[in-house]
């Protein structure tokens, strides 16, 4: 029996922003699951975030053969290329780029690609991990042990990514793999959700509520507390291998 995945996506503005720089790909077909979140200018967010998602889309479209690892990298990596190309062609998108995190499911196996703050979680009936690691200053500092959990919240870098795409021609991309297994719940999102919901609401919302009712319930919660960014999430389960 063929691989089967159950996936929903939602992206919602939040409260403070006027307009949505996330974009989001769920492509049940090809088993390939992108969330990215643009940042610069009025319109150069959006245009780099849609850019990537539909690059990486078209890659993974024009490469049905080639392996997963192969694939997020060399398609996050044309998204890149295109959105530096578009950003030094048009003075009003000068400096835009953004973050991306991506599942590709081949053969029993999932591929995760990252650039940036978005995350991936893990989840089954067991517990819920992260997946991802931030490329940001915040994380380095936590990392280097120069900041501690108290201290977090006070932080006043915290939205400084050290890793984006499109900031310039070529960029590092963390491939994750993992074989996976039914229950198997993989929770992408942009820092609009994870930094106003906890890890532990997110397990519970996703395996309460049902997945579909799971994601809008969180974005609900990260409204409550302020929306401050624009909130996009996809959430994908194995269901059957």
């Amino acid at each position: 029996m063929p691989l089967v995945i159950e996936a929903f996506a939602q992206t919602d503005i939040g409260l403070k922003r006027k307009i949505n720089q996330d974009a989001f790909l769920k492509d049940d077909s090809l088993g390939l699951y992108v969330v990215a979140d643009g940042m610069g200018g009025h319109k150069g967010g959006e245009v780099a975030s849609r850019l990537c998602v539909e690059t990486i889309r078209d890659y993974c479209h024009a490469h049905p053969k080639e392996g997963g690892r192969d694939v997020l990298d060399h398609g996050i990596n044309e998204s890149c290329a295109a959105i530096y190309k578009t950003s030094r062609d048009s003075e009003e998108l000068a400096g835009m780029g953004t973050t991306v995190v991506a599942l590709y499911f081949q053969d029993g196996v999932v591929h995760i690609g990252q650039v940036g703050d978005s995350r991936v979680y893990l989840m089954n009936k067991e517990g819920v991990w992260q997946v991802t690691e931030d490329h940001s200053l915040l994380n380095e500092e936590i990392r280097a042990g120069r900041i501690a959990a108290n201290q977090v919240a006070a932080y006043q870098f915290k939205n400084v990514i050290t890793r984006s795409v499109g900031y310039e021609s070529h960029v590092v991309v963390d491939v994750y793999r993992r074989k996976v297994k039914v229950d198997d719940t993989f929770l992408l999102c942009t820092d609009g959700l994870s930094g106003l919901v906890n890890i532990k609401e997110m397990w519970e919302h996703i395996y309460q509520d049902g997945m579909a009712n799971g994601l809008q319930n969180l974005i609900r919660l990260a409204n409550t507390r302020g929306g401050d960014d624009n909130i996009t999430a996809v959430v994908a389960r194995v269901t059957s291998l």
